[in-house]
């Protein structure tokens, strides 16, 4: 598996574990009957469970934009230091933003994320500069 896809896949991995963490903060705040419920009456979240939405639904827009371009480098046969740099950069930049949004830290957190835009606008050059005219 050419290493873009592998980091591909840990994203998502990444994702999952996201989502299981606010599910649990969820459960947490709201109280299992709640969040097995139809959630029409929910209380307002707690500062946690609204801190673990915020931070599944960036990372879900870093992989909107991640995942397409290395699904297009795969399919064209595009694998070079662009892709495997670019791709390393998401993925390790998403687990320091997702510890760092998690933990509440404040001020680092918009340097992971651009890191992550970083790597996304590597891999989407080399996708571009690869497609015949």
């Amino acid at each position: 598996m050419p290493l873009e896809l592998l980091m591909l896949a840990l994203s998502v991995a990444l994702l999952f574990v996201l989502i299981v963490i606010q599910a649990a903060a969820g459960t947490q705040a709201q109280g299992l009957d709640v969040m097995a419920g139809h959630r029409d009456d929910m209380k307002p979240p707690s500062a946690w469970q609204a801190r673990t939405k915020r931070c599944v639904d960036n990372h879900r827009e870093g992989l909107i934009l991640f995942a397409p371009l290395v699904l297009i480098a795969a399919h064209l046969g595009v694998s070079n230091d662009l892709t495997v740099w670019g791709a390393q950069l998401f993925f390790y930049s998403r687990v320091a933003h997702a510890v760092i949004y998690l933990a509440g830290w404040p001020k680092v957190r918009p340097l992971a994320w651009a890191i992550g835009i970083i790597g996304t606008i590597m891999v989407f050059v080399a996708v571009i500069t690869a497609i015949p005219a």
